[in-house]
């Protein structure tokens, strides 16, 4: 069994390097640096990431995704019943992302976030109306 010790959240966000362009696009290689995953969690992990920009459409349909913003703010898009949904979240802000609803991030300024993802994720460039 490993050994429980405490991770600071604030040590690990400061070892990233900022991605200040993210694009539905951008290939892990382009991003390498600006996320780190802290620790596996159940069937998945939690991640950190510093970025400013858009991402793809992303599902878990496994399990709900847990996202809490750290510093600056970004909105998180849900589509769900055929209609998009922004929510803003500011630090220290919480959202839970239900199982199986297909969401992304617009972050125009910036952010440091904290995610507890389940896996499998899928992801798509495609918006999920036409998939």
């Amino acid at each position: 069994m490993p050994k429980a010790t405490a991770i600071s959240i604030n040590e690990q966000l400061a070892k990233l390097t900022f991605l200040s362009n993210r694009t539905p696009q951008t290939t892990n290689e382009e991003a390498k640096g600006a996320f780190a995953s802290l620790s596996g969690y159940r069937d998945g992990a939690i991640f950190i990431g510093h970025y400013a920009g858009n991402s793809e459409w992303e599902t878990h349909p496994k399990g709900d995704e847990m996202v809490m913003v750290i510093e600056g703010e970004t909105s998180l898009i849900l589509y769900q019943g055929g209609i998009e949904t922004g929510n803003l979240l500011s630090p220290g802000e919480l959202f839970v992302v239900p199982q199986g609803v297909w969401h992304r991030f617009e972050t125009p300024k910036g952010v440091k976030i904290l995610v507890i993802t389940p896996q499998p994720t899928t992801h798509s460039l495609i918006h999920p109306n036409e998939l």
